[in-house]
């Protein structure tokens, strides 16, 4: 009863929040994006599942769960690392999978939009904010991201059907959920910064 109550808290105050976040004026979301083709959403499908920063998640991700041997069932050793980064995988590609189609019948941009100036602040709160809002694909304004909630949730219940035994239950899948949206968040907080920071890199390199 209490995850079931933690992950209404959860969806809920991602639907609250992200009604504020459409209700608010968002100048700083002004640059117009153009209309989502079949092609733009498999390439972010493609891009956001096997991209160099998901493997390299998946590496980071497979080698914390070996060392901690979690779950146990793979065991701490490099045929487990195999299984966990595998496991990892289909999860992000389930997930990706159902955003992206979902969020065509809604017209949901998955991209992150990225804000690219203004205080440090100012932007780790645009990061954060497209955590759980999407812009409308050919316009302006935000909205709730649909699309991504059901892929995140649905994802992680989904994979208990074929998880190993003791991480298949839904507390566990509760726990991924939290991670998911925390991973979106980091993702998005890597595309707002990194150019900046590597333009800056190559300055000083000169």
């Amino acid at each position: 009863m209490l995850v079931r109550e933690l992950l209404c808290i959860v969806i809920l105050g991602c639907w609250a929040a992200s009604a504020q976040t459409v209700a608010r004026s968002n100048e700083e979301m002004a640059i117009r994006q153009p209309r989502l083709s079949g092609g733009d959403r498999l390439k972010w499908f493609v891009q956001s599942t096997a991209g160099p920063a998901s493997l390299a998640g998946g590496v980071v991700s497979g080698a914390f769960g070996t060392a901690l041997s979690m779950p146990k069932e793979y065991g701490p050793h490099w045929e487990g690392f195999g299984k966990r980064y595998g496991m990892r995988l289909t999860g992000i590609s389930t997930g990706n999978a159902i955003e992206a189609g979902l969020g065509a019948l809604w017209d949901e941009n998955p991209r992150y939009v990225r804000l690219g100036h203004g205080s440090v602040l100012a932007r780790i709160a645009s990061s954060l904010k497209m955590t759980i809002a999407a812009q409308r694909s050919n316009k302006d304004e935000l909205m709730p991201a649909y699309a991504r909630y059901v892929a995140i949730v649905g994802n992680n219940f989904l994979s208990n059907t074929w998880r190993a035994r003791s991480e298949a239950n839904a507390r566990h899948a509760g726990f991924r959920i939290g991670l998911g949206f925390a991973g979106r968040a980091a993702s998005n907080a890597f595309e707002e910064f990194w150019p900046s920071i590597r333009s800056r890199l190559r300055k000083h390199g000169r």
